[in-house]
């Protein structure tokens, strides 16, 4: 009986020093089809960006790589229409107005290009079609950051006592392209893929433009623009007299309204990289969209094209997207250009951005020696963008 209970005693021994060195199972066992795809969308769409980024920027993608991958840096945009004094918060805070924070040492150097022939001034490819514009920045639109290198987080916006929120965050790169479309008093604008809406708060914060027409082919997405618009601005002016908010297909605009607007803004759909690299939800790398996303190259020269169609001659066209990629910048503007005079006789001609460049260079990291367009690159000293730019004019 002794030996018995010894043999037993040795065998729970054993079987306890099992458990010991024996890895602990689940209870459940993990179903990777149910809870983890073996390629992520934000796995192939870094693998798609190395493979491309890395030949188009050369030596300059890792460090561009390095900064998506890491926590982007937010502006504030300052709502001219609340009653809140957050000006002074937010200078309080250490931010500053990166509009006003121009770049003195570059001003002489604009003037003195101001003065110079557009075909002898300019290092790009196509001299005869660029152009020096003044520089006629709104001085109502406030935008405020973090000096460089602090990645502080803003405070969410409180609204005043009437309900409307004092800022906007958004990437501060974003109020660019609103600075270069140069909205003038009385203006009629088009901001033809607007949603999610900071662009067109950015506009309406000029206090300059004289009917605004905002649209967005998603119904979901205008729903949601407009729920940003009643909460920045007032309803007065939310009136169909000084504002028209649609949901058209943006490709068919010209056949809606042509030679009509003196601005437009054609902010298309794009890849939208930092987003891509960052968030598995609606992603336009997942497998499901990658037909839509193939697609987004010809999406946008129509959405281009209707925007310039719908420009009045003499009316200005500024094309953005917030994607690296040559194949959805630069090509689509070359081909837009062409096609416009191919298919529509219009003749266009680029607008040079190089003096907006130089005076916001303290706060942004611009691509070099583009042929077309200018571009904000993420850095990590500075980590907003990307986006990019180019403004055209209609001249038939």
């Amino acid at each position: 009986m002794m030996a018995l209970l010894l043999d037993t005693r040795l065998l729970l021994r054993k079987v306890k020093d099992l458990r010991c060195f024996t890895p602990r199972r689940n209870r459940v066992k993990e179903k990777w089809a149910a809870t983890r795809t073996k390629h992520p969308p934000t796995g192939l769409a870094l693998q798609h960006f190395d493979a491309t980024y890395n030949v188009q920027l050369g030596q300059l993608w890792p460090s561009v790589r390095a900064a998506l991958l890491s926590e982007r840096k937010y502006g504030a945009l300052h709502n001219n229409f609340s009653q809140d004094a957050v000006m002074a918060d937010l200078t309080a805070q250490g931010c500053s107005n990166f509009i006003s924070d121009t770049d003195a040492e570059a001003q002489p150097c604009l003037e003195q290009e101001s003065e110079v022939a557009a075909g002898d001034s300019m290092k790009k490819s196509d001299p005869d079609h660029q152009q020096l514009s003044p520089l006629q920045l709104s001085p109502n639109i406030k935008c405020f950051v973090f000096p460089r290198g602090d990645i502080t987080r803003f405070k969410p916006a409180r609204p005043d006592m009437c309900g409307l929120l004092g800022y906007y965050l958004m990437d501060a790169a974003s109020v660019l392209p609103c600075l270069a479309l140069d909205v003038q008093e009385g203006h009629n604008v088009l901001d033809l893929c607007a949603a999610p809406g900071g662009k067109t708060l950015a506009l309406l914060q000029t206090q300059s433009i004289g009917f605004l027409c905002v649209n967005d082919a998603s119904v979901s997405r205008t729903s949601r623009l407009r729920k940003v618009l009643h909460s920045y601005v007032p309803k007065q002016f939310l009136t169909d007299e000084k504002l028209r908010i649609t949901s058209f297909d943006g490709t068919k605009w010209g056949e809606i309204e042509r030679n009509t607007f003196d601005r437009v803004l054609v902010d298309v759909p794009c890849t939208t990289d930092r987003h891509s690299l960052m968030e598995d939800d609606n992603n336009i790398f997942s497998k499901s969209r990658t037909g839509e996303r193939r697609r987004l190259p010809q999406l946008q020269l129509e959405l281009l094209l209707a925007g310039i169609v719908a420009a009045c001659p003499g009316g200005e066209i500024l094309y953005s997207t917030c994607t690296l990629s040559q194949i959805q910048n630069l090509s689509v503007v070359e081909q837009a250009i062409c096609l416009a005079q191919e298919n529509h006789s219009i003749h266009l001609q680029v607008i040079d951005l190089r003096p907006l460049i130089r005076m916001f260079r303290k706060t942004f990291h611009f691509a070099p020696d583009l042929h077309l367009g200018e571009m904000v690159i993420p850095h990590l000293a500075a980590n907003f963008g990307p986006i990019y730019m180019c403004k055209l004019r209609r001249l038939t």
